[in-house]
């Protein structure tokens, strides 16, 4: 499975086109645009938010709710474009209307410059539309029908916020995706520790006030996923270094750790590797690595987090050049969140869903959803019986 993703962050709409999904999968677009609503919400949203409501249009590659086997096109379209035409306008426009909300003060920790340097664009808006945050919305689109891919073989996910602006939730060390679900089903903050939600909130509205923002860090579990995916005979087809690299993808984020992570940097090794044990099956007694050893998932629950930055617009913003007059600028100010956290987590769990997915399909006979089902159970059953 591959897809490719397109549109600018104010443009007329969001393009991506999946090629491989098996045939036969009873695709559900209901699905689809609860995972896009999950994407938009959380305490610390912004305006934009209130603008976009969005809702995915399928152009081909389903027929009667059954993916056909080509290429499958999603589209989601910008509520806010009405009021971008002339800025985001495909055609020539007067040198007056390309003026129109032109960005020459890059944000530091933003793409606007670099971009700008390596494309040579004399307005750095060429470089924030497409850089922007928006374009996770069709990977979250592509997330939510790997989601389904992996449901129908008995493979479940979820995320969940671990650390917002400093406040830490307390997590179980064992916490299973049904638990995950229940309590961030009841959150605002995608927390499943409840004791630090209003703390968190506090926080952010303080933040807003002060016109600053806030990182934190995410937390992916995958249930049932079976021992054997990936690899260990090659660099690239190593799981772990898969999900690191789609992880490292989504905007603003700054490591990735699988397990206890940088802690097993603290501990021996014996306190580190996860013992083996057999009842009717192996398995660990314990669960630091996250589920890999040697690139391969190894039975146990994957667990794998992400840090999140600040996101660099800030509304009280740092200071900057002018890329015309090369003087100190304060940076220009977009519309922004003053944290996207939380929606973060969701587009973590999106992304990491993908990976799982084509990892399965790429391993598994799937030119159809039976073809994908028959494979996964038997292969399930011959790795039982090793």
């Amino acid at each position: 499975m591959r897809y490719l993703t397109a549109g600018e962050s104010h443009g007329p709409e969001l393009t991506t086109i999946i090629e491989g999904v098996p045939a036969g999968l009873t695709l559900s677009i209901d699905a689809i645009n609860h995972e896009l609503a999950r994407r938009q919400g959380g305490y610390g949203r912004g305006g934009r938010m209130k603008i976009e409501k969005d809702q995915v249009r399928i152009t081909s590659g389903v027929r009667h709710d059954k993916t056909l086997g080509s290429p499958i096109t999603l589209i989601v379209e910008n509520r806010d474009w009405k009021n971008w035409q002339k800025v985001m306008s495909v055609e020539a426009v007067s040198e007056k209307d390309q003026k129109l909300r032109r960005v020459a003060k890059p944000r530091p920790g933003h793409a606007d410059l670099v971009g700008g340097m390596k494309y040579q664009h004399n307005d750095l808006r060429n470089v924030l539309e497409r850089s922007s945050a928006r374009e996770t919305t069709m990977r979250v689109a592509v997330g939510a029908i790997a989601k389904q891919i992996l449901a129908a073989v008995d493979i479940e996910i979820a995320s969940h916020v671990v650390i917002l602006g400093g406040i830490e939730a307390s997590v179980p060390e064992k916490l299973s995706v049904k638990e995950i679900q229940e309590k961030t089903a009841v959150s605002e903050v995608n927390m499943v520790d409840e004791t630090v939600e209003a703390s968190v909130k506090e926080l952010i509205d303080q933040t807003k006030k002060a016109g600053d923002t806030i990182g934190g860090v995410v937390e992916v579990r995958t249930d049932n996923v079976p021992a054997g995916l990936g690899s260990y005979v090659q660099w690239d087809r190593k799981l772990d270094g898969k999900i690191a690299q789609i992880m490292l993808s989504i905007n603003a984020f700054k490591g990735v750790e699988f397990g206890i992570g940088f802690e097993a940097a603290r501990q021996p090794g014996s306190k580190v590797m996860d013992e083996i044990v057999w009842d009717n099956g192996y398995s660990r007694t314990s669960n630091h690595l996250g589920g890999f050893e040697g690139g391969m998932t190894n039975g146990e629950q994957i667990i794998v987090r992400g840090v999140m930055k600040p996101i660099p617009t800030l509304y009280k913003p740092l200071m900057s050049v002018d890329i015309d007059t090369k003087e100190p600028y304060k940076a220009s100010v977009e519309r922004s969140d003053s944290t996207a956290v939380p929606a973060a987590s969701i587009v973590a769990e999106n992304v990491v869903a993908t990976v799982l997915a084509e990892e399965l399909l790429e391993q598994f006979s799937a030119d159809t959803m039976d073809d994908l089902q028959q494979a996964v159970a038997r292969y399930r059953e011959t790795i039982k019986n090793f």
